[in-house]
């Protein structure tokens, strides 16, 4: 029977408790006809992953196998043509289900229904295998490792939906700020931004995660606690286009206020989370000066397409901070969380799960 890890519960109050890890057996796989086996390569975590811990995710369970992120290799397929003709490919795993194709948001009743550890979802990537549907499925990019293919899937997703379709300003020589650089999903926005051509400028608090920033093509950047730092990221605007087209945040607080500042008239603010806390301010300054505010969550099975098809094209490399290897290695697995706990990640936490350089053996 196959192995994954899960969250085992202990008493403690929401934001309290801190679920410890546990291996889990799953049933032997069995396909249905539209469906397939694929073979766990690499899984990564997420800060959803962390919050399930601390029973602060919606839908927090048991016994369903953590993490969204997951590639692998399909090893056994269902009877329909459609799912055979996967077998032996590479793979990664769309991260979610209920969202089609409408632009606006999931069509579900349900709602957009995220893989791991959650009531919504009976499946996770932190295993020995996963039995899903073949449509489900996007062929890795030939210039990935799987462990930068697991890298990709939520936070690339996350992402390409706030910069590409959202912001309306991923197009050359128009100036976008991400702020929070350093982690997932402001990584890939840099990335994809940068990509279309756009002046892409980025805050943090490290000096060290703004250098790295720059090297992966980010155009400029400060750091948030100087005093001033509005000013200061001004400053460094080209001299044709003095203000920032769009800002992608995911931390809320303050954004408003400091980004209408530095937005052109008629500006967009694509929230994709608010780690300072749930309130957001909105300003009559804003409004005055035609400022937008977009909320922007994961995307649709078509945007995930869209969204691996730029990454092949663009051949765009997932920046990965840390890797663990085997299922077996808990307090491995344990001390990435301790990473994502502390914030000192500069890209994606990931667990391989089978070696590189035994895929071709699956």
């Amino acid at each position: 029977m196959p192995t994954a890890i899960a969250i085992r519960k202990i008493d403690g109050k929401p934001g309290q408790v801190y679920y410890p890890l546990e291996h889990i057996q799953l049933p032997e796989p069995q396909p249905k006809d539209d469906e397939v086996v694929v073979k766990i390569t690499a899984a990564a975590l997420n800060h959803r992953d962390l919050f399930l811990r601390q029973h602060l995710y919606p839908g927090t369970t048991f016994g369903v196998p953590l993490l969204a992120d997951g590639t692998g290799v399909v090893v056994a397929t269902g009877s329909s043509s459609e799912a055979q003709k996967w077998k032996g490919k590479k793979v990664i795993i769309n991260p979610g289900n209920g969202w089609k194709d409408d632009p606006e948001g999931p069509e579900s009743p349900k709602g957009y229904a995220i893989l791991g550890g959650t009531k919504m979802n009976p499946l996770g990537c932190l295993g020995e295998t996963v039995t899903i549907g073949a449509s489900e499925l996007e062929e890795t990019p030939l210039h990935l490792s799987s462990v930068e293919a697991a890298a990709l899937p939520l936070t690339g997703l996350t992402a390409w939906r706030a910069v590409m379709t959202k912001s309306g300003n991923a197009k050359p020589g128009r100036n976008i700020l991400i702020t929070g650089i350093g982690g997932g999903v402001a990584l890939m926005a840099l990335l994809y931004a940068s990509a279309a051509g756009a002046n892409v400028f980025v805050t943090s608090s490290s000096e060290e995660k703004l250098r790295k920033a720059k090297a992966l093509g980010a155009a400029g950047g400060v750091n948030y606690k100087e005093e001033g730092w509005e000013k200061k990221l001004m400053a460094q605007m080209p001299a044709e286009r003095k203000s920032l087209d769009a800002i992608i945040d995911g931390a809320g607080g303050d954004i408003v206020e400091k980004g209408s500042k530095m937005l052109r008239p008629g500006g967009v603010i694509v929230s994709y989370g608010m780690t300072l806390g749930p309130k957001m301010p909105f300003l009559m300054g804003a409004v005055l000066k035609n400022i937008e505010l977009r909320g922007s969550t994961m995307g649709s099975r078509k945007e995930f397409a869209d969204m691996v098809k730029f990454v092949a094209e663009k051949h765009l490399t997932p920046v990965v901070s840390r890797t663990v290897s085997g299922l077996d290695n808990l307090d491995g697995i344990d001390s990435l969380f301790e990473d994502m706990k502390s914030g000192s990640q500069f890209g994606k936490l990931v667990i391989e799960v089978v070696k590189e350089g035994e895929v071709s053996k699956l």
